[in-house]
C-alpha cells in the first residue's frame, strides 16, 4: 500500500503568540486532506530553544495544542504525527513528548524523548528524560518514534528495528549551524536499518538560534525522496512501502548482524 506523506516544515518564531501558532498549525494540518500521513516538527508549540519558559508554557497531554491537533486530524482524515511539545505529566515532571493521532482523532502513540540535549544546560536543566522505546502500528507498517537529538544514538534505532519498525519518524528543532550533521545522520539511520526515515525539522529564529529546516524523506537504500529548504513549506512524498522488503532481500545485510 503506497503512503503519501506531507511534511510540514513549520516556522516557529518566539514573537508569535503560542495560541496563534496552534491555530495556524491546526489550519495547515486541515489543509493536508490529500495526504495519508502528516508530520510536524519538534517543540513547535513552546519553541525548541525557549528552555527558561518551559515551566510556564508546558501543557497537559489533553491541553489546547493536542486537542486542536486531534480535531484537525479528524477533519482532514489523516494519520498525524503532531511533532512534540513540552508536557507536564501526572508525576509533575516536564517532558519533551511526541504524539501520534489517528484519523478518528484518537491519541494512539506518545513518546517521551530519551536523549536530552544540552550537556550541562538546555533541555537537561528543565526536562525529565523518557525511558521507553515506543512504536506505533500504522496501516503501512510499524513506525518507531524518536525526537531530534536521539538520531545521534544509532543503538536506539537498532532497538526500534528489533521491535519491528519499518519507518522512523523524527520531528526536530535542529539548528542551522549543524544542519550538515542532520542530513548525514538521517540518511545513515535509513541505510543501516534499511528503513524509511521521515524527518521533519522546524524553521525560524529562537533567540540567537536559527533552525535549519532541510526536512527530509529517505528510502531504505539511502535515496533522498524529498528535501526541504530553509523556510516554511510543506513537502509531499509518495512512499512505496514494498521498497523495504525488496531492499532487504536484494542486500540482506541485516541477516549478518552479530549481537
Amino acid at each position: 500500500m503506497p503512503m503519501r506523506a506531507h511534511v510540514i516544515q513549520l516556522r516557529t518564531d518566539l514573537s508569535e503568540p503560542i495560541s496563534e501558532r496552534i491555530d495556524r498549525a491546526a489550519a495547515l494540518v486541515r489543509a493536508q486532506s490529500a495526504a495519508d500521513f502528516v508530520i510536524l516538527p519538534e517543540l513547535w508549540v513552546q519553541g525548541g530553544f525557549a528552555f527558561p519558559t518551559f515551566p510556564e508554557t508546558a501543557e497537559s497531554i489533553d491541553g489546547l495544542a493536542v486537542s486542536a491537533l486531534q480535531a484537525a486530524a479528524k477533519e482532514a482524515q489523516v494519520w498525524l504525527h503532531g511533532g512534540s511539545l513540552v508536557t507536564r505529566d501526572d508525576d509533575g515532571k516536564l517532558r519533551n513528548t511526541a504524539i501520534v493521532i489517528s484519523p478518528t482523532g484518537e491519541l494512539v502513540g506518545k513518546y517521551a524523548k530519551r536523549h536530552l540535549f544540552g550537556f550541562t544546560g538546555g533541555e537537561t536543566t528543565v526536562l525529565a528524560a523518557g525511558n521507553d522505546l515506543v512504536t506505533v502500528d500504522l496501516p503501512w507498517g510499524r513506525a518507531g518514534l524518536s525526537i531530534c537529538y536521539d538520531v545521534r544514538f544509532p543503538e536506539m534505532y537498532r532497538a526500534l528495528l528489533d521491535l519491528g519498525s519499518k519507518i522512523f519518524l523524527i520531528p526536530s528543532a535542529w539548528p542551522e549551524r549543524r544542519i550538515a550533521h542532520w542530513s548525514l545522520l538521517t540518511r545513515a539511520r535509513a541505510v543501516e536499518n534499511q528503513c524509511f526515515v521521515i524527518a521533519c525539522n522546524g524553521v525560524g529564529v529562537q533567540g540567537d538560534t536559527v533552525l535549519g529546516g532541510r526536512s527530509v524523506v529517505v528510502d531504505p537504500w539511502g535515496a533522498v525522496l524529498a528535501e526541504g529548504g530553509d523556510d516554511e513549506e510543506v513537502l509531499t512524498c509518495d512512499l512505496d512501502i514494498e521498497t523495504i522488503d525488496k531492499t532487504r532481500e536484494v542486500f540482506p545485510v541485516l541477516k549478518d548482524r552479530r549481537k
